[in-house]
């Protein structure tokens, strides 16, 4: 048993790897990583022929119709918010969203660890995307892209409030996008660890008060669904914001 809920988001390192300056150890983030790539790799090789000259079968299995619905979700998602100009971009939004949605599943799994429920992460995932919607923004409108903080029509008056405020929401587009991941995730699991060790002292007890820890027991089933829930939803909600966001950049209202 874990001493506090929040001990399961701790980083250990599994095998210590030093030279000179460098530290190339062995964590548990990074184990759960190398877990997640590697389930993604079976997936494709369980989903594809023998036949060298074809990708998938012609009659999808289990696996190939996983990852075609995972695939479709994104599509749809590049489609409606990006239209064809965002076809280019299909590639990296798949693998941000696969990266999230197992990851987040992972983490559902008893002792495991859920990557995304640190701000490190979360924040070198949002922050990469800003930056690289800024570059898209840069390369295709240039000086125009100053726009998207002044709307059509404003006064100068008005355009005095209203620059500010769009800098400063616009800023926050990252902070808000790593923040939301982050926090959904480390609140649900730190949730489910409180409820379990309450269950767990109930059980202890030597009544027959012991007999109720049944009752928090139920209320986990309740909650892992819910989790379960969550995980799916926040990997959709951030590739949601992130084809927003690359959207914007690619089509700015003149």
């Amino acid at each position: 048993m874990l001493l506090t809920p929040l001990e399961q988001f701790q980083i250990i390192s599994l095998f210590s790897v030093k030279l000179f300056c460098l530290d190339f150890s062995l964590t548990n983030m990074l184990f759960i990583n190398l877990i997640v790539l590697f389930i993604v790799s079976v997936s494709v090789n369980f989903s594809t022929s023998d036949n060298e000259f074809s990708s998938f079968f012609l009659i999808p299995n289990n696996w190939q119709l996983l990852l075609e619905s995972i695939y479709d979700v994104v599509a749809q998602l590049v489609f409606d918010n990006l239209n064809e100009e965002g076809e280019k971009y299909f590639p990296f939004i798949a693998v941000i969203f696969t990266f999230i949605l197992f990851n987040n599943l992972i983490g559902l799994v008893p002792y495991s660890f859920t990557v995304t429920s640190h701000l490190i992460v979360t924040f070198i995932l949002s922050f990469s995307i800003f930056i690289g919607a800024i570059t898209i923004c840069v390369s295709n409108h240039g000086s125009q892209m100053f726009s998207i903080f002044l709307p059509a029509n404003t006064s100068f008056f008005l355009a005095l409030l209203l620059v500010p405020i769009e800098l400063i929401s616009y800023v926050f587009k990252p902070i808000s996008l790593g923040v939301r991941l982050f926090a959904n995730l480390m609140a649900g699991h730190t949730l489910l660890k409180v409820i379990v060790g309450f269950s767990w002292s109930m059980l202890m007890l030597d009544n027959l008060i012991f007999i109720m820890h049944l009752l928090p027991l139920l209320v986990l089933v309740i909650l892992m669904g819910l989790e379960l829930g969550v995980a799916v939803i926040q990997a959709y909600v951030f590739t949601v914001l992130m084809c927003i966001y690359l959207n914007e950049s690619i089509n700015i209202a003149h």
